[in-house]
């Protein structure tokens, strides 16, 4: 419990870093680019995206179990998982290069946008390495990466290319932050590694892991899926400018997601190790207590952002105004995935193909769901903005479903109740609301991000520490020397990012 608090930590100190680094990226290209080239951009990133995550075949999630039953050196099973990958890559970069319509299905294609196809290996691989990473508890180097590297780079250069050319800086950008996050995950993985000593590929056993990890990489890619078939539904029936829009929601709102993915590499290798050693009670145990934490969480931060969610998006532009319910339904389909993502940590390994039968059935009613809200309130006349929050209402119904079958198959296999759901957050959402409401109906929006923010999650905070919290939730917030050092060098690595985009600016 008290590594999956640490872990928990040093990612929620990287969800801060990550917010910061993020809004710069919505301001400019909300702001510069538009909502049209931003719709068009997030398009094409959710089709490369998918290519990654079938081309990893489930390893992210799955080294894990490869390393703890590893009979070979642990380094040789990191290289043959970067080998399955990589194959996986080249055929998606393949097809991606030949078809380019499918990343950009309505617009133009420039030849800078051809570049894009090759984040799907750097993609990929930064998952791999940062998996291999967390499973050595080396949670610090998915902080770097991830909440300062990849977000930092991505607003930068989209800042510096807008002076070059608006028709692909975001896609250029793009592809420079997930360069750079390779990078910053394959030292720290080297180095923690080493190289693989009398490793040879062997593509027969490559291809067993691949068939293996199958139902693992069906899994993953319908999860990830659940966070983007939304998108691609907007996109089959609205303009880009309203993709747009939406992105810039899903990304506000994917920001507590994080945090869920916090304790995804801790919360990995523990359960892997427990159910090796068949300690089924304290699985469950990990499960209710990780999926307190991230609903508590969760529930805060969308309570913060959702109140003044007009002026979160008019942050990034008065033209993005018109999601703000879009953004209050996204986040609420966060807070209800929180069963779902953490029940799922436990079932790849002890009931991998009916989680993915679940998620292709919450996959379905997703995707169809959604279709049918927009025609339906397309039909009754209703404007664009109001069709558009089709896609966000499908996704909490379908996590809502998802997240109560996965919690009881759960339950059932451990034999132990799995529901992190506790009463106190109740009362600390209403304690919410009530700062809330003044802050939203009496304070010009500026004040609302810079007083109103803080003061809901302060609300929050002080009714969940004293009702809800007791001495195990609290070994969340036990700070020790080693994890000081961690954050310092994460601090580190902020101020020197400073450093450069000062100079730049």
């Amino acid at each position: 419990m008290a590594t999956l608090a640490r872990g928990g930590r040093l990612n929620a100190f990287g969800f801060v870093l990550r917010l910061a680094a993020r809004l710069p990226f919505l301001f400019i290209a909300g702001r510069v680019y538009g909502a049209s080239e931003l719709g068009r951009f997030a398009y094409a990133v959710l089709v490369v995206e998918f290519a990654a995550q079938i081309a990893a075949l489930g390893l992210r999630r799955g080294l894990a179990q490869l390393l703890a039953d590893a009979k070979k050196p642990h380094a040789c099973v990191v290289a043959d998982a970067l080998l399955v990958a990589a194959i996986g890559s080249i055929i998606g970069m393949a097809i991606l290069i030949a078809f380019p319509r499918a990343m950009y299905p309505t617009t133009r294609i420039s030849g800078m946008d051809h570049l894009l196809a090759i984040t799907v290996i750097a993609i990929a691989w930064t998952d791999i390495a940062l998996a291999a990473l967390a499973y050595q508890h080396d949670v610090a180097s998915t902080v770097r990466a991830r909440s300062i590297v990849e977000p930092w780079t991505i607003s930068i250069v989209a800042f510096i290319w807008s002076y070059i050319s608006l028709d692909d800086g975001l896609i250029v950008s793009y592809v420079f932050s997930m360069v750079a996050a390779l990078i910053a995950a394959l030292i720290p993985l080297f180095r923690c590694y080493g190289l693989p000593k009398g490793w040879r590929p062997d593509l027969s056993e490559a291809w067993g892991t691949a068939v293996r990890n199958v139902p693992l990489a069906a899994a993953d890619a319908v999860e990830w899926a659940s966070r983007r078939v939304d998108l691609a539904v907007l996109g089959a029936f609205m303009p880009a400018s309203f993709v747009g829009i939406y992105y810039v929601a899903q990304q506000v709102a994917t920001l507590p997601a994080k945090l869920k993915t916090s304790f995804e590499p801790v919360l990995g290798p523990a359960i892997a190790r427990k159910i090796a050693a068949n300690d089924k009670l304290s699985v469950a145990k990990q499960v209710r207590q990780v999926t307190y934490w991230i609903i508590a969480a969760q529930a805060g931060i969308a309570l913060a952002l959702g109140i003044p969610g007009r002026a979160v998006m008019g942050l990034v532009g008065s033209g993005f105004t018109g999601g703000t319910a879009t953004l209050g339904f996204l986040l609420a389909a966060e807070v209800i995935a929180a069963a779902a993502v953490v029940s799922e940590a436990a079932l790849i390994y002890v009931a991998r193909a009916r989680n993915m039968i679940i998620s292709l059935i919450m996959l379905a009613v997703e995707a169809g769901l959604a279709a049918a809200l927009i025609l339906i309130m397309k039909g009754e006349g209703l404007p664009l903005a109001f069709q558009a929050t089709g896609p966000a209402i499908a996704l909490c119904v379908a996590l809502g479903f998802a997240s109560i079958v996965k919690s009881r198959l759960l339950a059932k296999k451990l034999g132990a109740p799995v529901s992190g759901w506790r009463w106190s957050v109740w009362w600390a959402a209403a304690a919410a609301v009530v700062v809330g409401v003044p802050v939203r109906l009496f304070l010009p929006e500026t004040l609302q991000l810079i007083i109103g923010i803080p003061a809901i999650l302060a609300a929050f905070g002080a009714v969940l520490w004293t009702k809800g919290f007791g001495p195990e939730d609290r070994e969340l917030f036990k700070l020790r020397k080693s994890e000081v050092a961690e954050l310092r060098e994460a601090e580190d690595a902020a101020e020197a990012r400073d450093q450069i985009r000062d100079s730049i600016v």
